[in-house]
């Protein structure tokens, strides 16, 4: 009788385990495997989040159509932050504590990803972001990670190309006071211009969502300038391109990657036409690698990719690879296996993790001609 009870009990118990594993819905090799994309769908700045979302899409559909990653199916949590620190701060948190996510691909803006990094640090979930270029982003801890290169590199850049290559030493900067971005590229930038030899003759600020520059570009404009850098996103830089034509002032207008966008040419039309802009990647580069992206986006979407969607692609890619490699969807593991990356080879040039989390590669710098953006040079670090 205790044999018969005893076997009668194992059995309620196996049945039970398997009852609510049915209840679960999918044994744990069957479920899938949750990455969470934090971008900008909406707000002032959504075609950076369009573009990034989109160039992921490629990657994480093409492993699925594959056959998944780690035998399972990769689900992909999408989040909008509209651009604001708030939004970034819920959506991260959501990610990383109830949807369980084994890594996020995210933020795009900066002040954005301030604000996310520290729930993915506490939470032990990898982040990488695609184009938070801000180099104390990844000061936040050692799971947070990023595939672009950081701002005192592009400073170095862009004050490189106006005084070296184009030989305008006498600059004006106008810069965003509210955003960590627009603000620490404009000290990069003032600092590498005087070290060659340059003088910034102007330095003036706004403030987000600001819509008139007449006053500050009045008062640089006394100071003749013989370029202007525009430390902004595409937005605020149409603007302040147009005005800038309104009032008369011929001088070259630069600007850093935020510049990266259709709707700088839609917004800022003849005004931005003739300007530089520093940025990841060129659709021109004859890298195999960008080729083989670009003509899949193309493809699939029916346009050419910008930097923001290529910057997207690799941070996806990256993370695939590294979760491969580890064997493991286990944030420790994956982190890891992301800090020891050498060489990837991503759409926007190959990839190596410097001690930082920072990826060390070269940038471009284009030009505005014809309402498209031309590659003119590339710099190396």
């Amino acid at each position: 009788m205790k044999h018969f009870l005893r076997g009668g009990a194992m059995s309620l118990v196996v049945a039970l385990l398997a009852g609510c594993a049915r209840l679960g819905g999918q044994r744990p090799a069957e479920q899938p495997l949750k990455i969470g994309l934090v971008a900008p769908i909406t707000g002032s700045i959504a075609t950076f989040g369009k573009s990034t979302r989109q160039g992921a899409a490629l990657v994480f559909d093409r492993v699925n159509d594959q056959g998944g990653l780690l035998g399972r199916r990769i689900q992909v949590i999408v989040e909008d932050d509209a651009g604001k620190p708030e939004e970034a701060a819920n959506v991260f948190t959501k990610l990383v504590n109830r949807d369980r996510v084994a890594a996020i691909v995210g933020s795009v803006a900066t002040k954005c990803s301030f604000a996310g990094a520290p729930v993915c640090q506490r939470g032990g979930v990898p982040m990488i972001t695609p184009a938070s270029t801000n180099p104390k982003v990844t000061e936040i801890g050692d799971y947070i990670f990023r595939v672009c290169f950081v701002d005192p590199f592009q400073g170095e850049v862009i004050a490189r190309f106006l005084v070296d290559n184009l030989g305008l030493k006498r600059v004006g900067i106008i810069y965003d006071l509210t955003n960590d971005y627009s603000a620490g590229l404009a000290d990069y930038v003032e600092d590498n211009v005087e070290k060659l030899g340059g003088e910034v003759v102007s330095r003036q600020t706004f403030s987000e969502q600001d819509k008139s520059f007449k006053a500050q570009l009045t008062a640089m404009q006394a100071r003749r300038p013989q370029a202007i850098f525009v430390s902004a996103y595409y937005t605020e830089a149409a603007l302040v391109a147009r005005q800038a034509r309104q009032l008369g002032i011929a001088a070259t207008l630069m600007g850093p990657d935020g510049w990266d966008s259709p709707m700088l040419v839609e917004s800022g039309g003849d005004a931005v036409e003739g300007g530089y802009f520093s940025d990841h990647y060129s659709a021109d580069s004859p890298n195999p690698r960008t080729q083989e992206f670009v003509a899949a986006y193309r493809e699939r979407y029916g346009e050419s990719p910008d930097a923001l969607a290529a910057l997207g692609y690799d941070a996806a890619g990256l993370l695939v690879d590294a979760i491969r490699r580890a064997g493991s969807a286990e944030g420790a593991a994956i982190r890891d296996v992301l800090a020891a990356t050498t060489e990837y080879d991503g759409a926007t040039g190959a990839i190596s993790m410097d001690a930082e989390r920072n990826a060390r590669k070269p940038a471009v710098i284009l030009q505005v001609k014809d309402g498209k953006f031309v590659l003119v040079e590339t710099i190396a670090p």
